[in-house]
């Protein structure tokens, strides 16, 4: 049985290394665009070039080169000279524990050949915030396109790019300790991006520091940065109360690293991938426990961290070994809220197995309601759950499903309840009256609503309750062309809508070339991640400064109705109350985003 296992894992291998090995020289991006550069760089890298035109009369008034701070609700243009800016100095204000961030703009008439900026220690009297706790970052450009021609959504497939207005788009934040410098064009803008990450011991103050942002030795400009810690504290990253779920790609990371699936190596290099996810509170660990389960809608399709076997006497046995080496990894990481399982409903109804009797992978297409589906299923779930047990991890483990109808849920669920009735189950999807007891992990799209009481019911039994957004939202999303103040208003609304949380499908399912060209062929550019290899994102980080946000108005609710303080909670609940997803499009997030923060800072 061993040796069998081992020549499965090794023939996975085999089509892994295949598929990469097929590779060009150089990169190409999904459309067939050849990078010009070696394949998934990991370090420097060179952006694809602008598909607009530099327009030389709008630099007519620029004079040399220009420093100033920015704003970060802004993506901007490589191509055009930024207009509103602000001046050389800029002042954030932060609770203990908090991160925040500002973002500068250097705009350029001549070339500059080896632009570079450094960040200090910001201090506070004889009180510090070491460098050590600030990301500098150069704002880099990534290939996007647009919302669907109708504008009212971006779902559907996009076989022919040249149908898509294509530009390049600000949002990867390339960290200076891997980019230490950019050579720039000519009549070009770039941006730069600092993140404070303020430390839960600091001292109530002001403190202050500069980033001087050179071209080789050259002083371009000295910019002040303050940042204004309140006494108040955000508690530690593991105990925020927002349920964050996004769904993490292993096979992703394997492909682009060029690494053997669950190796050391592999392990390795998504070690900081994930950590970037823990440290923006993410609560579950997405499991893939049969082959496909999504069939095949990402670049890099999920294998089943659960290998099937239907023995020579017919009946089955199931091997977990890659389930646990995953599932253990990220609990070392510190996630370990819950265990998304997908999926017993996927969106082919096949399953793969090794089958004994041919030494061979096979197949078999049944359905919720089928015997044969019933009976792989019982014995798979009940092998399951007593593996789980066995663990410690039963208590957290969810049997996930998306998307499917009441009908096939119902179905389901007889099956889950028959295996083993304390099994708990989650799903995302339609609003059925029928699966708020049954479900204990609940999440529907923005465009649905729970009622007040299905909500406050729920969460009085311990259940959690949220919400979704995907490619079918115009507003509010997190493609790479979205406002970037769309990604903190995600989890507002959640404080709005007194949710628990939110889910995103995809926080690392990259194309080809993540880093170069977001495109995707099926749905709009960035959909299918929201980080890169190594790096994070302009979206991530505003969707992390929003969860920070909805920590804050959950403490001060606590605190203010404990405290009778009816004209605090009044502020904070008046301020969410416009929040409205079907005026973004006319009213930019900003707005609220801006309203709200203006509020909190207040206490």
């Amino acid at each position: 049985m061993k040796t069998k296992f081992k020549v499965l894992t090794l023939s996975c291998f085999c089509l892994f290394a295949l598929h990469t090995a097929a590779q060009e020289p150089n990169g190409k991006t999904l459309t067939g665009r050849n990078t010009n550069q070696p394949i998934f760089p990991q370090k420097e890298y060179i952006e694809l070039s602008n598909p607009i035109a530099v327009n030389p009369v709008d630099w007519n008034k620029v004079n040399g080169t220009n420093v100033r701070w920015g704003s970060t609700d802004v993506r901007y243009k490589k191509e055009v000279p930024p207009t509103i800016l602000g001046s050389d100095s800029e002042q954030l204000i932060a609770w203990r524990g908090e991160r925040v961030a500002a973002q500068f703009v250097v705009w350029n008439k001549e070339a500059l050949p080896n632009l570079n900026f450094e960040v200090s220690d910001l201090t506070s009297g004889k009180n510090v915030i070491s460098k050590d706790n600030i990301l500098g970052a150069f704002v880099r450009y990534v290939i996007t396109d647009e919302l669907n021609k109708d504008k009212n959504g971006a779902c559907g497939n996009r076989p022919d790019p040249t149908q898509w207005d294509s530009t390049l788009v600000a949002d990867v934040l390339d960290p200076t300790t891997i980019t230490k410098q950019l050579s720039l064009p000519a009549m070009n803008t770039q941006a730069g991006w600092v993140r404070v990450w303020v430390p839960q011991e600091a001292i109530a103050g002001t403190y202050i520091g500069k980033v001087t942002v050179k071209s080789g030795d050259k002083l371009l400009n000295t910019l002040t940065l303050k940042v204004k810690v309140k006494n108040r504290v955000l508690p530690a990253v593991q105990d925020w109360k927002f349920h964050l779920d996004l769904w993490q790609n292993p096979y992703a990371i394997a492909r682009y690293y060029k690494v053997e699936p669950w190796s050391k190596e592999h392990f390795d290099v998504m070690r900081p991938i994930m950590k970037m996810y823990q440290q923006a509170g993410g609560k579950v660990i997405t499991a893939s426990i049969m082959h496909k389960p999504w069939n095949g809608q990402t670049y890099d399709y999920f294998e089943s961290m659960i290998t099937w076997v239907k023995k020579l006497d017919g009946t089955w046995t199931f091997d977990f070994s890659i389930f646990d080496k995953w599932v253990q990894f990220m609990m070392d990481l510190g996630i370990k809220k819950e265990i998304g399982c997908y999926s017993m409903v996927p969106w082919a109804l096949q399953f793969q197995y090794f089958d004994q009797a041919s030494n061979s992978m096979r197949s078999i297409k049944t359905q919720p309601g089928d015997t044969e589906y019933d009976a792989i299923w019982t014995q798979l779930l009940k092998s399951f759950a007593q593996h789980l047990k066995e663990k410690g991890w039963f208590d957290i483990t969810h049997i996930s499903m998306d998307e499917r109808s009441l009908d096939v849920m119902l179905k389901t669920l007889k099956i889950i309840h028959n295996a083993d009735p304390k099994f708990k189950i989650s799903m995302a999807g339609g609003l059925h009256k029928e699966l708020l007891d049954e479900l204990n992990d609940y999440c529907i799209p923005i465009r649905l609503k729970f009622s007040k009481e299905a909500i406050e019911s729920r969460r009085a039994e311990g259940k959690v309750t949220t919400y979704y957004t995907c490619c079918a939202e115009p507003y509010p999303n997190t493609f790479t062309f979205s406002p970037p103040a769309e990604a903190e208003w995600i989890p507002l609304y959640a404080a709005k809508a007194n949710l628990d949380g939110y889910l995103r499908w995809a926080l690392n399912s990259w194309v080809p070339e993540p880093l170069l060209d977001s495109r995707f062929t099926n749905w709009a550019a960035g959909d299918t991640y929201l980080i890169y290899p190594g790096r994070t994102s302009i979206r991530f980080e505003r969707l992390t400064q929003g969860i920070q946000d909805y920590e804050k108005i959950s403490i001060l609710r606590d605190e203010f109705t404990k405290k009778g303080n009816k004209s605090a909670l009044w502020k904070i609940e008046n301020a969410l109350k416009p929040m409205d997803e079907l005026k973004l499009n006319t009213i930019p997030a900003a707005n609220d985003v801006n309203r709200i923060k203006k509020i909190l800072n207040q206490f």
